[in-house]
């Protein structure tokens, strides 16, 4: 197994109840967690709404196996077991029918230097596990076809961005910049797109 996979790879369960008091769990590997965006929200909100419940109706009935039926059910996704290092992906890029193509959601999201997940399964063996900010991508641009990124590490305890051949320390008081401008669509902005964390134990 590829180190980086190992060091990533992690478990979301699935949790699926029905009316009929039917439960179904299912573990899916993750090498990164997806998360939606809002306007004006933090990374811990997004990680929360990542974990809401979930109905499953109309179209998206859940099928059940026991009464051999489609049931309104609830859906509930929670992290199973944590990686050694984070990665999450924030979903800057939405499709709008209206435009008929993706535009860039420049949202506000803040994110902190250290974080601990809180959305855990009931059986997380290291659900107290604390991980630090260790790298970022960011995204500068209007959208997924026009734009530039740049890597923001920490590397022996200072900050830098590489930006193509060019290499600058940053100072922490900065990464304000990344967080987001605004809710306006089409706008110029250079916003976090993936951020890496890194378990203290690891």
């Amino acid at each position: 197994m590829p180190t980086f996979f190992y060091i990533l790879e992690s478990i979301v369960e699935s949790l699926v109840a029905t009316a009929i008091t039917e439960v179904s769990s299912k573990d899916e590997n993750f090498l990164d967690l997806s998360i939606d965006v809002e306007e004006n929200t933090s990374i811990t909100t997004c990680l929360r709404v990542f974990s809401n419940i979930e109905t499953l109706s109309g179209e998206s009935k859940y099928y059940c196996e026991t009464c051999s039926s489609k049931q309104e059910a609830t859906k509930r996704m929670r992290i199973k077991k944590l990686p050694r290092v984070l990665a999450l992906h924030l979903k800057r890029f939405k499709y709008f029918e209206v435009f008929k193509q993706y535009k860039k959601l420049s949202y506000r999201v803040v994110f902190p230097f250290e974080l601990r997940l809180l959305n855990t399964s009931e059986d997380c063996t290291n659900n107290d596990r604390i991980y630090d900010l260790v790298s970022l991508v960011v995204h500068c641009g209007i959208g997924p076809n026009r734009g530039h990124y740049i890597a923001v590490v920490k590397r022996d305890g200072s900050w830098l961005v590489f930006d193509d051949e060019t290499v600058d320390r940053l100072d922490p008081s900065n990464f304000e910049e990344f967080y987001g401008v605004s809710h306006d669509l089409g706008r110029q902005s250079e916003t976090s797109y993936i951020l890496f964390y890194e378990s203290r134990d690891y």
